[in-house]
């Protein structure tokens, strides 16, 4: 164990370490909603606002490939990388 850390693991720090910092955290958005109640003027603009939701929105739906659409994508490179091979060939 390292010198001066009163026997803790290095897990254990870790942990204690954030849950400190998500108490901080908690604390400071309080006081970021507080602040913005006494002066308003300091709140994000609502444009800022309204941009900062829709990139959550999107960020949060992502769109999965169906087996089908995968089994196009490999055909379409398969067909690529044959052309590649055959017009590298013809070079040499």
């Amino acid at each position: 164990m390292p010198k001066g850390s009163g026997g803790l693991s290095a897990e254990r720090l870790r942990e204690l370490a954030r849950s400190g910092a998500e108490a901080m955290l908690k604390q400071l958005r309080a006081e970021i909603i507080a602040i913005e109640r006494t002066f308003p003027e300091l709140a994000l603009p609502q444009k800022r606002r309204a941009a900062r939701e829709a990139f959550k929105r999107v960020r949060s739906r992502v769109r999965k490939m169906t087996e089908d659409e995968k089994k196009a994508v490999s055909e379409r490179m398969k067909k690529y990388w044959a052309e590649r091979r055959k017009a590298k060939s013809k070079v040499k």
